[in-house]
């Protein structure tokens, strides 16, 4: 955690000690009475933030505001559903790299029930998208939905550039892809067994290049 991050109405009130920042603040950064330390208004500017006084139920701190952070980039990842211990990662590392969105879809080689994890149905996601921002020392979350299919997914991003990552017929390297900055790109990563041939082609009949990073095989988050 580079930076600690509150939402607008908890920045006039007392941190309790049992919240995970409070344990951070204190334990982690060792922070004391009259020290600062890094941090972030969701979705607004970053800043300085004091210890004002540590009591045995809650921290006082005081904040100071500096400028807006930018926007995040004009990038959408589609990526397959897997299983939640690589979801998970993918929701951090995605975050922590600033896409704006992230649309987690079913695909024909996934499987069902990973939709129906309690990674999603709690909201436990969010956790890990959090901690991707604070990472990166950033403020801005990225917007993440779940459950689509691939066409609705297609269909959801839009996009100008369109990239599909694929192990088989991903023949022109990613890294030879013309790129524009600040046009919409939407890059797709199926699910950890990869694209079937019909997805393929669904891809490539929605304007998506496919595009590979190599002969090795490497994992969905990577």
């Amino acid at each position: 955690v580079n930076i600690v991050l509150f939402h607008t109405g908890e920045t006039s009130q007392p941190l309790p000690r049992e919240d995970p920042r409070a344990r951070h603040i204190l334990d982690v950064l060792r922070r004391a009475p009259g020290e600062s330390f890094d941090v972030g208004l969701i979705d607004g500017p970053r800043g300085k933030a004091v210890v004002v006084e540590v009591t045995a139920t809650e921290l006082v701190l005081s904040f100071a505001w500096e400028a807006e952070m930018p926007a995040l980039e004009s990038i959408t990842l589609i990526a397959g559903l897997c299983r939640p211990q690589t979801n998970r990662r993918v929701l951090r590392e995605a975050a922590a790299l600033g896409v704006a969105r992230m649309l987690f879809t079913r695909t024909e080689r996934g499987e069902r029930t990973y939709a129906d994890s309690s990674l999603w149905s709690t909201g436990e996601y969010e956790r890990h998208v959090r901690s991707g921002v604070e990472q990166a020392f950033a403020t801005r979350i990225p917007e993440v939905a779940f459950g689509m299919n691939l066409d609705e997914a297609i269909v959801e991003a839009g996009g100008e550039i369109r990239i599909a990552l694929d192990n088989y017929e991903g023949i022109v390297p990613l890294h030879r892809v013309p790129l524009v900055r600040d046009v919409p790109l939407v890059l797709t990563v199926g699910s950890e067994r990869g694209w079937t041939s019909a997805e393929r082609d669904r891809l490539r009949a929605a304007g998506y290049q496919l595009a590979g990073m190599g002969s090795r095989v490497l994992r969905t988050e990577t």
